[in-house]
């Protein structure tokens, strides 16, 4: 079965950043699996897997417009300290979620120095070209649950999942 739009893709694969230096990585025996078509992975690497049968193995970059964006610098941030609870030991790295006027929205504290606390809401990847190296394992048709749902259910998650665990 070649690879189309409400089709369940399971893949290996291998994301690098520019430098070659690996940022994340499907463990051997649980490749990843999603919905084709339902924005359940980046744009860039859903177009590439496009008309992919299983068995079939590539390499794929994409640009940040097609991942997570480019950076925007306008969300980062610096509030006071006081902003943050009096006892909550404020450190590089944190990750903070908020409700804002465009939605849900989380920031990580990238520095603290002094009574200032630097937020940054981008994504950790934006601005960032990937390099995906991928191996398709399989492809099915989704189950109409599934598609009504719009995401891979594991087996035993209703009447029609019958598919891979996601």
């Amino acid at each position: 079965m070649t690879i189309a739009a409400d089709s369940v893709v399971a893949i290996h694969y291998k994301l690098s950043d520019e430098r070659g230096v690996i940022l994340d990585a499907s463990p051997p025996d649980q490749p990843l699996h999603y919905l084709h078509g339902a924005g359940n992975i980046i744009a860039g690497l859903e177009r590439a897997l496009t008309g992919r049968t299983p068995g079939e193995q590539f390499t794929a970059v994409v640009p940040p417009e097609e991942a997570y964006g480019e950076r925007v610098e306008e969300m980062v941030q610096q509030v006071p300290r006081d902003m943050f609870r009096e006892d909550q030991d404020v450190e590089v790295g944190m990750r903070f979620s908020g409700t804002t006027p465009e939605g849900e929205l989380t920031v990580v504290v990238t520095e603290v120095e002094g009574d200032q606390v630097t937020l940054d809401g981008n994504h950790p990847l934006a601005g960032k070209t990937l390099h995906f190296e991928v191996t398709v394992d399989t492809v099915r048709e989704a189950t109409a649950e599934e598609l009504q749902h719009g995401h891979v259910h594991a087996p035993g998650d209703g009447p029609d999942a019958s598919g891979p665990r996601a």
